[in-house]
Protein backbone atom coordinates (compact mmCIF):
# COMPACT_ATOMS: atom_id res chain seq x y z
CA UNK A 1 0.00 0.00 0.00
CA UNK A 2 0.96 3.62 -0.27
CA UNK A 3 2.03 3.50 3.93
CA UNK A 4 4.59 0.27 2.49
CA UNK A 5 2.20 -2.74 4.31
CA UNK A 6 2.70 -5.85 1.77
CA UNK A 7 -1.10 -6.48 1.46
CA UNK A 8 -1.49 -8.72 -1.51
CA UNK A 9 1.56 -11.07 -3.30
CA UNK A 10 1.33 -12.07 -7.02
CA UNK A 11 2.44 -15.14 -8.28
CA UNK A 12 3.42 -14.88 -12.11
CA UNK A 13 3.93 -18.37 -14.24
CA UNK A 14 5.11 -19.12 -16.98
CA UNK A 15 5.54 -22.80 -18.44
CA UNK A 16 8.83 -22.95 -20.53
CA UNK A 17 8.34 -26.98 -21.55
CA UNK A 18 8.50 -25.58 -24.93
CA UNK A 19 11.47 -23.73 -23.52
CA UNK A 20 13.52 -26.80 -21.75
CA UNK A 21 12.53 -28.93 -25.05
CA UNK A 22 14.04 -26.80 -28.02
CA UNK A 23 16.76 -26.21 -25.45
CA UNK A 24 17.28 -29.63 -25.15
CA UNK A 25 17.07 -30.24 -29.39
CA UNK A 26 19.60 -27.49 -29.60
CA UNK A 27 22.16 -29.36 -27.38
CA UNK A 28 21.30 -32.48 -28.94
CA UNK A 29 22.18 -31.20 -32.64
CA UNK A 30 25.28 -29.50 -30.96
CA UNK A 31 26.54 -32.76 -30.10
CA UNK A 32 25.17 -34.41 -32.94
CA UNK A 33 27.46 -31.68 -35.24
CA UNK A 34 30.35 -32.19 -33.04
CA UNK A 35 30.36 -35.54 -32.86
CA UNK A 36 30.25 -35.76 -36.82
CA UNK A 37 33.12 -33.24 -37.47
CA UNK A 38 35.14 -35.13 -34.63
CA UNK A 39 34.14 -38.54 -36.44
CA UNK A 40 35.28 -37.81 -39.49
CA UNK A 41 38.42 -38.88 -40.91
CA UNK A 42 39.43 -35.53 -42.87
CA UNK A 43 40.47 -32.46 -41.46
CA UNK A 44 37.94 -30.31 -40.04
CA UNK A 45 38.64 -26.42 -38.94
CA UNK A 46 37.38 -23.12 -38.52
CA UNK A 47 39.20 -19.65 -38.45
CA UNK A 48 37.94 -16.21 -37.79
CA UNK A 49 37.67 -13.40 -40.63
CA UNK A 50 41.33 -12.95 -40.19
CA UNK A 51 42.74 -16.36 -40.41
CA UNK A 52 43.25 -17.61 -36.53
CA UNK A 53 42.14 -21.36 -35.60
CA UNK A 54 39.24 -21.78 -34.07
CA UNK A 55 38.27 -24.80 -34.17
CA UNK A 56 40.44 -27.97 -34.73
CA UNK A 57 39.18 -31.88 -34.99
CA UNK A 58 40.83 -34.89 -33.86
CA UNK A 59 41.39 -36.04 -37.46
CA UNK A 60 43.69 -32.94 -37.78
CA UNK A 61 45.46 -33.29 -34.34
CA UNK A 62 45.91 -36.75 -35.52
CA UNK A 63 47.19 -35.96 -39.36
CA UNK A 64 49.19 -32.55 -38.27
CA UNK A 65 50.92 -34.29 -34.20
CA UNK A 66 49.38 -30.42 -32.77
CA UNK A 67 46.91 -30.90 -30.29
CA UNK A 68 43.61 -28.01 -30.27
CA UNK A 69 45.18 -26.00 -27.63
CA UNK A 70 48.73 -25.83 -29.37
CA UNK A 71 47.25 -24.12 -32.68
CA UNK A 72 43.79 -22.49 -30.97
CA UNK A 73 44.18 -18.69 -31.90
CA UNK A 74 47.27 -19.26 -34.47
CA UNK A 75 47.05 -18.60 -38.02
CA UNK A 76 46.35 -21.21 -40.35
CA UNK A 77 49.14 -20.19 -42.75
CA UNK A 78 51.60 -20.73 -40.39
CA UNK A 79 50.92 -24.59 -40.59
CA UNK A 80 50.92 -24.59 -44.10
CA UNK A 81 54.51 -25.39 -46.53
CA UNK A 82 56.35 -22.51 -46.66
CA UNK A 83 55.38 -22.09 -50.29
CA UNK A 84 51.84 -21.67 -50.25
CA UNK A 85 51.64 -18.87 -48.06
CA UNK A 86 50.46 -16.43 -49.76
CA UNK A 87 48.08 -18.00 -51.67
CA UNK A 88 46.46 -19.29 -48.25
CA UNK A 89 46.40 -15.49 -46.73
CA UNK A 90 44.23 -14.63 -49.70
CA UNK A 91 41.70 -17.20 -48.73
CA UNK A 92 41.74 -16.95 -45.18
CA UNK A 93 43.00 -12.94 -44.93
CA UNK A 94 40.39 -10.33 -44.25
CA UNK A 95 42.33 -8.46 -46.75
CA UNK A 96 42.42 -11.20 -49.29
CA UNK A 97 40.06 -11.75 -52.51
CA UNK A 98 37.77 -14.27 -50.89
CA UNK A 99 35.19 -16.71 -52.51
CA UNK A 100 32.04 -18.47 -51.98
CA UNK A 101 34.14 -21.82 -51.69
CA UNK A 102 37.69 -22.58 -53.27
CA UNK A 103 39.72 -25.88 -53.78
CA UNK A 104 43.49 -25.75 -53.25
CA UNK A 105 46.56 -28.06 -52.41
CA UNK A 106 48.69 -26.99 -50.10
CA UNK A 107 51.19 -28.76 -47.72
CA UNK A 108 50.54 -29.53 -44.84
CA UNK A 109 53.58 -29.06 -41.88
CA UNK A 110 53.40 -31.51 -39.44
CA UNK A 111 55.07 -31.24 -35.64
CA UNK A 112 58.10 -33.62 -36.63
CA UNK A 113 58.62 -31.34 -39.78
CA UNK A 114 57.42 -33.29 -42.63
CA UNK A 115 54.95 -32.16 -45.36
CA UNK A 116 52.27 -33.91 -45.92
CA UNK A 117 49.66 -33.26 -49.28
CA UNK A 118 46.35 -32.52 -48.58
CA UNK A 119 43.13 -31.55 -50.59
CA UNK A 120 41.03 -28.82 -49.41
CA UNK A 121 37.65 -26.88 -49.72
CA UNK A 122 37.28 -23.58 -48.19
CA UNK A 123 33.83 -21.78 -47.33
CA UNK A 124 32.55 -18.82 -46.47
CA UNK A 125 30.98 -19.17 -42.66
CA UNK A 126 28.03 -16.72 -41.97
CA UNK A 127 25.86 -15.43 -40.16
CA UNK A 128 21.51 -15.49 -39.67
CA UNK A 129 22.40 -11.55 -41.39
CA UNK A 130 24.66 -13.72 -44.45
CA UNK A 131 27.96 -11.49 -42.72
CA UNK A 132 30.88 -13.81 -43.28
CA UNK A 133 32.20 -14.55 -39.44
CA UNK A 134 34.95 -16.73 -40.69
CA UNK A 135 36.08 -19.77 -43.13
CA UNK A 136 35.37 -23.67 -42.99
CA UNK A 137 38.44 -25.94 -44.39
CA UNK A 138 38.09 -29.52 -44.98
CA UNK A 139 41.72 -31.32 -45.86
CA UNK A 140 41.79 -33.98 -47.21
CA UNK A 141 45.74 -36.32 -46.90
CA UNK A 142 46.88 -37.21 -50.29
CA UNK A 143 49.78 -39.29 -48.79
CA UNK A 144 47.99 -42.74 -49.94
CA UNK A 145 46.75 -41.44 -53.12
CA UNK A 146 50.00 -40.38 -53.84
CA UNK A 147 51.49 -43.63 -53.35
CA UNK A 148 48.92 -45.46 -55.32
CA UNK A 149 49.32 -42.79 -58.04
CA UNK A 150 52.77 -43.73 -58.04
CA UNK A 151 52.27 -47.27 -58.65
CA UNK A 152 49.51 -46.85 -61.06
CA UNK A 153 51.68 -44.34 -63.34
CA UNK A 154 54.57 -46.78 -62.79
CA UNK A 155 52.62 -50.06 -64.04
CA UNK A 156 51.22 -47.51 -67.05
CA UNK A 157 54.58 -46.64 -67.90
CA UNK A 158 55.57 -50.74 -68.12
CA UNK A 159 52.72 -51.46 -69.88
CA UNK A 160 53.57 -48.89 -72.53
CA UNK A 161 56.47 -49.77 -72.55
CA UNK A 162 55.35 -53.10 -73.58
CA UNK A 163 52.88 -52.08 -76.42
CA UNK A 164 56.32 -49.58 -77.75
CA UNK A 165 58.27 -52.64 -77.72
CA UNK A 166 56.17 -55.12 -78.96
CA UNK A 167 54.90 -52.41 -81.87
CA UNK A 168 58.76 -51.75 -82.61
CA UNK A 169 59.40 -56.07 -82.97
CA UNK A 170 56.66 -56.19 -85.10
CA UNK A 171 56.79 -53.54 -87.26
CA UNK A 172 60.81 -53.56 -87.90
CA UNK A 173 60.49 -57.54 -87.89
CA UNK A 174 59.22 -57.37 -91.52
CA UNK A 175 61.87 -55.74 -93.44
CA UNK A 176 64.42 -57.46 -91.72
CA UNK A 177 62.87 -60.72 -92.48
CA UNK A 178 62.98 -59.36 -96.21
CA UNK A 179 67.02 -58.18 -96.01
CA UNK A 180 67.40 -61.73 -94.64
CA UNK A 181 66.19 -63.49 -97.45
CA UNK A 182 68.03 -61.11 -100.11
CA UNK A 183 70.89 -61.75 -98.21
CA UNK A 184 70.88 -65.52 -97.80
CA UNK A 185 70.30 -65.83 -101.81
CA UNK A 186 73.31 -63.41 -102.26
CA UNK A 187 75.28 -65.66 -100.49
CA UNK A 188 75.34 -68.35 -103.31
CA UNK A 189 77.18 -68.43 -106.07
CA UNK A 190 75.77 -68.83 -109.24
CA UNK A 191 73.26 -66.58 -108.96
CA UNK A 192 71.96 -63.89 -112.60
CA UNK A 193 73.27 -60.67 -112.30
CA UNK A 194 69.22 -59.19 -112.33
CA UNK A 195 68.22 -61.56 -109.59
CA UNK A 196 71.71 -60.12 -107.28
CA UNK A 197 70.14 -56.80 -108.56
CA UNK A 198 66.61 -57.51 -107.48
CA UNK A 199 68.05 -58.84 -104.10
CA UNK A 200 70.10 -55.66 -103.37
CA UNK A 201 67.56 -53.18 -104.16
CA UNK A 202 64.90 -55.58 -101.80
CA UNK A 203 67.38 -55.27 -98.68
CA UNK A 204 67.86 -51.13 -99.69
CA UNK A 205 64.30 -51.31 -99.67
CA UNK A 206 64.00 -52.67 -96.19
CA UNK A 207 66.60 -50.83 -94.62
CA UNK A 208 64.89 -47.68 -95.77
CA UNK A 209 62.02 -48.52 -94.36
CA UNK A 210 63.31 -49.78 -90.95
CA UNK A 211 65.14 -46.46 -90.90
CA UNK A 212 61.77 -44.47 -91.79
CA UNK A 213 60.06 -46.47 -88.51
CA UNK A 214 63.13 -45.45 -86.29
CA UNK A 215 62.96 -41.85 -87.54
CA UNK A 216 58.87 -41.69 -87.16
CA UNK A 217 59.42 -42.92 -83.48
CA UNK A 218 62.34 -40.54 -82.56
CA UNK A 219 59.88 -37.45 -84.09
CA UNK A 220 56.82 -38.89 -81.85
CA UNK A 221 59.29 -38.95 -78.71
CA UNK A 222 60.70 -35.37 -79.47
CA UNK A 223 58.34 -33.80 -81.77
CA UNK A 224 61.02 -30.83 -82.76
CA UNK A 225 64.31 -29.71 -81.34
CA UNK A 226 62.93 -26.59 -82.42
CA UNK A 227 61.54 -24.71 -79.77
CA UNK A 228 61.26 -21.13 -80.95
CA UNK A 229 57.83 -20.40 -81.40
CA UNK A 230 56.53 -17.76 -84.09
CA UNK A 231 53.84 -16.34 -86.06
CA UNK A 232 52.19 -19.43 -88.11
CA UNK A 233 49.20 -18.24 -90.43
CA UNK A 234 46.72 -21.39 -89.78
CA UNK A 235 44.90 -20.40 -93.16
CA UNK A 236 48.13 -20.26 -95.53
CA UNK A 237 49.55 -23.26 -93.71
CA UNK A 238 46.55 -25.69 -94.47
CA UNK A 239 46.07 -24.48 -97.65
CA UNK A 240 49.72 -25.45 -99.07
CA UNK A 241 49.07 -29.09 -97.14
CA UNK A 242 45.98 -29.18 -99.12
CA UNK A 243 48.00 -28.61 -102.40
CA UNK A 244 50.55 -31.68 -101.15
CA UNK A 245 47.26 -34.53 -100.96
CA UNK A 246 45.47 -32.80 -103.87
CA UNK A 247 46.71 -35.93 -106.48
CA UNK A 248 46.27 -38.66 -104.29
CA UNK A 249 42.61 -36.94 -103.60
CA UNK A 250 41.84 -37.11 -107.27
CA UNK A 251 43.22 -40.87 -107.68
CA UNK A 252 40.94 -41.99 -105.25
CA UNK A 253 38.01 -39.74 -106.50
CA UNK A 254 38.10 -37.62 -103.71
CA UNK A 255 36.92 -34.62 -103.61
CA UNK A 256 38.23 -31.70 -101.62
CA UNK A 257 36.49 -29.33 -99.76
CA UNK A 258 37.86 -25.98 -97.78
CA UNK A 259 36.23 -23.38 -95.54
CA UNK A 260 39.21 -21.15 -94.36
CA UNK A 261 38.38 -17.04 -93.26
CA UNK A 262 39.46 -14.55 -95.66
CA UNK A 263 41.73 -13.00 -92.69
CA UNK A 264 45.10 -14.56 -91.60
CA UNK A 265 44.64 -16.90 -88.31
CA UNK A 266 47.79 -16.28 -86.08
CA UNK A 267 48.69 -18.57 -83.99
CA UNK A 268 52.20 -18.82 -82.15
CA UNK A 269 53.70 -22.44 -83.23
CA UNK A 270 56.35 -23.85 -85.29
CA UNK A 271 55.31 -24.38 -89.06
CA UNK A 272 57.10 -27.49 -89.93
CA UNK A 273 55.76 -29.70 -87.26
CA UNK A 274 51.89 -28.51 -87.84
CA UNK A 275 52.12 -28.85 -91.25
CA UNK A 276 53.17 -32.80 -90.73
CA UNK A 277 50.53 -33.11 -87.63
CA UNK A 278 47.69 -31.74 -90.73
CA UNK A 279 49.24 -33.72 -93.47
CA UNK A 280 48.87 -37.04 -91.17
CA UNK A 281 45.30 -35.99 -90.66
CA UNK A 282 44.75 -35.50 -94.55
CA UNK A 283 46.64 -38.67 -95.22
CA UNK A 284 44.47 -40.72 -92.66
CA UNK A 285 41.33 -39.32 -94.24
CA UNK A 286 42.14 -40.07 -98.03
CA UNK A 287 43.42 -43.94 -96.37
CA UNK A 288 39.74 -44.66 -94.45
CA UNK A 289 37.87 -43.44 -98.44
CA UNK A 290 39.77 -46.14 -101.11
CA UNK A 291 35.98 -45.84 -103.09
CA UNK A 292 36.17 -42.37 -103.21
CA UNK A 293 34.25 -39.50 -100.84
CA UNK A 294 34.59 -36.15 -99.40
CA UNK A 295 37.09 -34.60 -97.47
CA UNK A 296 36.31 -31.07 -95.86
CA UNK A 297 39.19 -29.17 -94.09
CA UNK A 298 38.32 -25.62 -92.20
CA UNK A 299 39.55 -23.19 -90.15
CA UNK A 300 37.65 -20.90 -87.37
CA UNK A 301 38.77 -18.25 -84.80
CA UNK A 302 37.09 -17.51 -81.31
CA UNK A 303 38.97 -15.34 -78.80
CA UNK A 304 40.85 -17.75 -76.98
CA UNK A 305 41.79 -20.38 -79.79
CA UNK A 306 41.72 -21.21 -83.72
CA UNK A 307 39.91 -24.44 -84.69
CA UNK A 308 40.49 -27.04 -87.81
CA UNK A 309 38.36 -28.86 -88.53
CA UNK A 310 39.68 -32.59 -90.89
CA UNK A 311 36.59 -34.35 -91.76
CA UNK A 312 35.71 -37.47 -94.57
CA UNK A 313 32.83 -39.73 -95.49
CA UNK A 314 35.20 -43.27 -95.35
CA UNK A 315 34.95 -46.18 -93.30
CA UNK A 316 34.85 -44.51 -89.65
CA UNK A 317 36.80 -45.98 -86.82
CA UNK A 318 34.13 -48.05 -84.33
CA UNK A 319 33.38 -47.14 -80.13
CA UNK A 320 35.95 -49.94 -79.29
CA UNK A 321 38.80 -48.94 -81.01
CA UNK A 322 38.51 -44.95 -80.89
CA UNK A 323 40.12 -44.29 -77.47
CA UNK A 324 43.18 -46.57 -78.87
CA UNK A 325 43.94 -44.63 -82.38
CA UNK A 326 46.43 -41.82 -80.47
CA UNK A 327 48.25 -44.58 -78.90
CA UNK A 328 51.87 -46.12 -80.45
CA UNK A 329 51.73 -48.71 -83.33
CA UNK A 330 48.00 -48.84 -83.01
CA UNK A 331 46.96 -48.99 -86.74
CA UNK A 332 44.08 -50.33 -88.61
CA UNK A 333 45.22 -50.34 -91.99
CA UNK A 334 46.31 -53.42 -93.23
CA UNK A 335 49.70 -54.84 -92.56
CA UNK A 336 52.52 -53.08 -94.32
CA UNK A 337 50.51 -50.08 -95.36
CA UNK A 338 50.96 -48.15 -91.49
CA UNK A 339 53.33 -48.08 -88.77
CA UNK A 340 50.62 -46.92 -86.48
CA UNK A 341 52.81 -43.77 -85.71
CA UNK A 342 50.95 -41.20 -87.43
CA UNK A 343 48.37 -40.00 -85.03
CA UNK A 344 50.79 -40.36 -82.39
CA UNK A 345 52.92 -38.07 -83.73
CA UNK A 346 50.33 -35.85 -84.61
CA UNK A 347 48.45 -36.27 -81.17
CA UNK A 348 52.12 -35.08 -79.78
CA UNK A 349 52.63 -32.13 -81.67
CA UNK A 350 48.97 -30.53 -81.00
CA UNK A 351 50.89 -31.32 -77.32
CA UNK A 352 53.69 -29.06 -77.54
CA UNK A 353 51.81 -26.36 -79.13
CA UNK A 354 49.42 -26.37 -76.21
CA UNK A 355 46.45 -27.39 -78.30
CA UNK A 356 43.89 -30.59 -77.88
CA UNK A 357 42.40 -32.68 -80.50
CA UNK A 358 39.61 -34.62 -80.51
CA UNK A 359 37.80 -37.04 -82.49
CA UNK A 360 34.00 -38.05 -83.28
CA UNK A 361 33.39 -41.63 -85.21
CA UNK A 362 30.79 -43.16 -86.50
CA UNK A 363 31.73 -46.95 -88.07
CA UNK A 364 30.33 -46.41 -91.33
CA UNK A 365 29.50 -43.09 -91.33
CA UNK A 366 33.45 -41.32 -91.51
CA UNK A 367 35.56 -39.34 -88.94
CA UNK A 368 35.41 -35.32 -87.94
CA UNK A 369 39.13 -34.54 -85.85
CA UNK A 370 39.22 -31.05 -84.44
CA UNK A 371 42.21 -30.22 -83.45
CA UNK A 372 42.41 -26.88 -80.66
CA UNK A 373 45.32 -24.20 -80.78
CA UNK A 374 45.33 -21.66 -78.71
CA UNK A 375 45.84 -17.93 -79.68
CA UNK A 376 48.95 -16.63 -77.92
Amino acid sequence: SWSGVVENAMLLMDDVTEQVRLSEEVRRVERHLVGVVESASDIVLSTDTDGRILTWNTAAEKISGYTFDEVRGHFFFEYCAEGCHEEVKKVFSSKGARKSSSMAEWGLLTKNGAVIPVSWVCSLMKDDMSQCVGIVAVGRDLTERRKFEMQLLQSQKLAALGVMAGGIAHEIRNPLAICSSAAQFLIEDDLRPEFMKECAEKIQVGIRRASGIIESLLRFARPSATTQMEQVNLVSLLTETLTLVVNQARIQKITLRSDFPDRPVLISGIAGPLQQAFMNLLLNAITAMPNGGTLSVSAEKSESEALVRVADTGHGISREEVHKIFDPFYTTSPAGKGTGLGLSICYSIVKQHFGSIEVESAEGEGSRFTVRLPIR
